[in-house]
C-alpha cells in the first residue's frame, strides 16, 4: 500500500513550502487510488489527480469544500456530512453512505469509521484502512477517538493531527469535546494500544511557520518518551505499507 500526502496543512492562513495545501492523502493499492478529504485548497484540481473514489471525514472546510464544485467518481461520507455537503452538485448515485463500524470495501481496500471528538457542527470519523496484510489509522481532526482499543487494534501507522506540539487545543461544549488532541497526547494513544509508528498531518501554525529541525527534535523528545517513533508528514511525502 502506497501512501502520498497530498497536503498537510490545517485550516489556517499560514503556508510554507513544505506545507502548502490542506491535508489530504492519497492511497494506492493494486493500481487503485483513493483519496480522504478534499478541501477547499483542492476546489478544481483534484480531478488531475484520477482518484477512483473520494472518502470525506468530515464537511469543514479544509476537508470537504473541493468538492464544491462536483466529483468526477463516487464520494464516500457520513450522513451528517451528507446534510452539510446537500448543494454540492454530486449525483445520486455517486454519493454513498459511511456508517460508524461498518467496514467498507472500496477500490480492494477496506475503510472503517469511528467516531471521534472534534466539532459539534461539522462531526468528524476517523478511517481504520486495510489493505492486504497492512493497516493504519487516519486521524487528521481529533480532539478523542471512541473505540480507541479497536480503532487501533494491530495497525502498524497511526497518521493524526498536527494542529498542536504540546498545548491543548480542547474545550467542552457539553459533553462534547471539541477541538484538537496535541501530538504529545497522541503519541500516549499510540504507546498504550501498541502502535510502533506515528505520522502527523494538518499541521498548525506552530509547525508550518516554524523551524523544521527544532520542530523534528521537539517531536523526537516527545516519541522516545513514550517508546514510538514519529515524524511530521509534509506535501508530496511518500510511504510503502505492507
Amino acid at each position: 500500500m502506497k501512501l502520498v500526502f497530498l497536503g498537510t496543512r490545517g485550516e489556517i492562513e499560514a503556508r510554507s513550502g513544505l506545507h502548502h495545501m490542506h491535508s489530504s492523502l492519497m492511497i494506492s493499492y493494486g493500481g487503485r487510488s483513493v483519496m480522504i478529504d478534499c478541501g477547499a485548497d483542492w476546489l478544481g484540481r483534484f480531478e488531475e489527480l484520477n482518484p477512483r473514489a473520494i472518502v470525506i471525514t468530515h464537511a469543514h472546510p479544509d476537508h470537504a469544500w473541493g468538492l464544491k464544485g462536483g466529483s468526477p467518481c463516487p464520494v464516500y461520507a457520513t450522513a451528517i456530512s451528507w446534510e452539510l455537503m446537500d448543494g454540492y452538485p454530486i449525483e445520486d448515485g455517486s454519493r454513498h453512505v459511511v456508517k460508524a463500524r461498518e467496514p467498507l470495501h472500496i477500490e480492494d481496500m477496506v475503510f472503517e469509521a469511528f467516531e471521534v471528538e472534534h466539532s459539534t457542527h461539522c462531526p468528524a470519523v476517523s478511517y481504520r484502512i486495510t489493505a492486504g496484510r497492512a493497516a493504519f489509522h487516519y486521524a487528521p481532526d481529533v480532539a478523542y477517538i471512541h473505540d480507541r482499543g479497536e480503532a487501533l487494534r494491530g495497525v502498524k501507522l497511526y497518521i493524526g493531527d498536527g494542529a498542536t506540539m504540546k498545548r491543548p487545543m480542547i474545550r467542552k461544549r457539553g459533553d462534547r469535546l471539541v477541538g484538537h488532541a496535541p501530538v504529545r497526547t497522541q503519541l500516549t494513544w499510540c504507546k498504550k494500544e501498541g502502535v510502533p509508528r506515528a505520522v502527523f498531518t494538518h499541521c498548525g501554525s506552530g509547525i508550518v511557520k516554524g523551524e523544521p529541525e527544532i520542530i523534528a527534535t521537539e517531536l523526537e523528545r516527545l516519541a522516545v518518551e513514550r517508546g514510538v517513533e514519529a515524524a511530521i508528514a509534509h506535501d508530496g511525502l511518500e510511504m510503502i505499507l505492507r
